[in-house]
């Protein structure tokens, strides 16, 4: 185009004088077709869709259903100033009606904290060993957590999970109360959506996703989970409840109050005392995996594949397990991918635009979770030829992150690895991992065989073809 332009200048030059007025018309004319041919194209949102994508630094997606909708994060004292500032920055910044619970009222950064156990069997707080956390910040405060007489309260008992943390064992006890409490908070809501301060919500796809179900059905929606026989949602992956499942458990509750005290008591994880009252109630779980997921990004398999779902292909929803540098960064990429693209996150874009491109042939101080271990006695047991061809032209030498290298190059199915302390890890899936831990005393070290990964990346890809994108049944 610009060299048709130059040949067409070339041409304006012979033309006579007398026609000025002309050649001004014919260039005026170009210049208005050179602005438009070279003028930046912007995408549009899917005539289909009623949500508008990020269209500046600090615009949000517009929806019919998100003055629908009420997001509710619950957290603890011990853990809310660490924890839940950053989502006012990032995950709730965009998300109309969401409020905070906890089991001490406070202010924080300007946002009002309520306290969701106020309203338990006053017997159950005064003598419940869960309580004694709760108690102490009633008469001491925030303050309270400072004392040496707050980190020792009681080691919970018995289940599994972190009950010697005080915070956690009374965790449990919020899961039935924040029904009423959401309730009460925002009765015109038609959804309501539990998160923990450690889940990323990417609110664009959850409008998305929630605009194909009526609210009008009692629906309760979450990442699958088992203990003993009761399924329910895993709180850490979030989740859903249309207000008809709202009510529904609710009532159901209200109707049998000391019963589910009791239950909640006895048992150690509150997500399930929530699901075995909804499915009491009549509302059984809807699974949303791989849309609702329980890890966060840097510890995902990509190939992880239950009930017959693999994630890639499909549109994320929430991670758990994400620390707050990890919400900011997730949301900083989430921002610039809305206003760069038109399509839907998937887990398989957050892998290759978030995730792989931080992945090096090394990286010191980092542990990329390979979990098969090989060790230096592995080796020593070899005899000389399995050696010398484990390494080829390489002379055996003391175990080290070059043999690790060669063990997991090696190996066609490996994909990444990582060394520390004389001990070689290799994997067949990739993961980013984390930072090693500053006082280990030989800091562990990672790898991935980037070639493969780009060939996996493809492989992934290819599964994708003519696949939905929403799991609704």
């Amino acid at each position: 185009m610009i060299g048709s332009l130059f040949s067409m200048s070339s041409l304006l030059r012979l033309i006579p004088s007398h026609r000025i007025l002309f050649r001004a018309s014919i260039v005026t004319c170009l210049f208005i077709i050179q602005i438009f041919w070279t003028r930046p194209t912007f995408s549009h949102p899917n005539p289909s869709s009623d949500i508008m994508r990020y269209g500046s630094q600090n615009s949000c997606p517009q929806s019919a259903i998100a003055d629908d909708i009420l997001v509710v994060l619950r957290t603890g004292a011990t853990e809310a100033l660490k924890k839940v500032p950053t989502h006012f920055r990032t995950t709730l910044r965009c998300v109309p009606h969401h409020v905070v619970y906890s089991d001490l009222e406070e202010t924080i950064e300007g946002h009002h904290v309520y306290d969701m156990l106020d309203e338990v069997d006053d017997e159950i707080k005064r003598t419940h060993p869960d309580f004694r956390l709760y108690n102490h910040l009633k008469i001491h405060g925030r303050e309270g957590l400072d004392s040496q007489e707050s980190l020792q309260m009681g080691d919970g008992t018995g289940g599994t999970g972190n009950l010697k943390n005080p915070g956690w064992a009374l965790d449990k006890w919020k899961f039935l109360p924040m029904i009423d409490k959401a309730l009460q908070h925002r009765p015109e809501a038609k959804w309501f959506v539990f998160i923990e301060p450690d889940t990323y919500l990417i609110w664009p796809n959850l409008l998305e996703y929630l605009a194909r179900f009526n609210p009008s059905e009692p629906y309760y929606m979450g990442k699958h989970m088992y203990i003993d026989e009761i399924l329910f949602g895993y709180g850490g992956a979030g989740i859903v409840l249309s207000k008809p499942a709202m009510q529904k458990v609710s009532e159901h509750r209200m109707a049998r109050l000391a019963e589910y005290d009791q239950f909640t008591a006895e048992h150690w994880a509150g997500d399930c005392v929530l699901g075995k009252a909804l499915d009491d109630a009549g509302v059984p779980l809807f699974v949303a995996f791989p849309h609702l997921q329980g890890d966060a990004p840097a510890a995902l398999d990509p190939k992880t594949t239950k009930r017959g779902r693999t994630a890639w292909c499909h549109p994320a929803i929430t991670y758990h397990h994400v620390h707050p540098q990890e919400v900011e960064d997730l949301s900083a990429f989430e921002q610039k991918w809305y206003l760069t693209n038109n399509t839907l996150l998937r887990y398989g874009d957050i892998f290759k635009y978030y995730i792989q491109p931080q992945l090096s042939a090394s990286r010191s101080n980092w542990d990329n979770l390979s979990g098969d271990e090989y060790s230096k006695r592995t080796l020593d047991a070899l005899t000389d030829r399995e050696k010398v061809n484990l390494f080829r032209e390489e002379k055996y030498a003391p175990y080290s992150f070059k043999h690790c290298r060669a063990l997991c190059r090696r190996r066609r199915s490996c994909l990444q690895f990582s060394y520390s302390q004389g001990r070689c890890f290799i994997s067949g899936t990739v993961r980013l991992g984390y930072e090693g831990s500053s006082n280990q005393r030989e800091r562990i070290r990672s790898g991935w065989m980037l070639g493969r990964i780009g060939e996996f990346v493809q492989e992934m890809d290819r599964t994708c073809d003519g696949v939905e994108d929403w799991f609704l049944s």
